[in-house]
């Protein structure tokens, strides 16, 4: 049995949305291992003048628990 824990983050993004979530999953995967899944909870922006500067996602992104691990 699988045991999964599940972490909020946020993830941002000059480019889009899309760029925001794969870069978050990019760079927590750089700390995290065995991540099994991504749910988007939120997406929004921050406007400079007239259009979008800044893309940001909230993030609810789970990993299976090594149980067989000695700690």
């Amino acid at each position: 049995m699988d045991i999964e824990k599940h972490l909020i983050i946020t993830g941002s993004s000059e480019t889009s949305w899309k760029d925001a979530i794969t870069t978050a999953i990019t760079e927590a995967s750089k700390s995290i291992d065995y991540l099994s899944t991504v749910k988007i909870l939120n997406q929004y922006a921050k406007i400079t003048g007239n259009k979008i500067s800044q893309y940001y996602v909230d993030l609810d992104i789970s990993f299976v628990i090594d149980t067989e691990r000695n700690s």
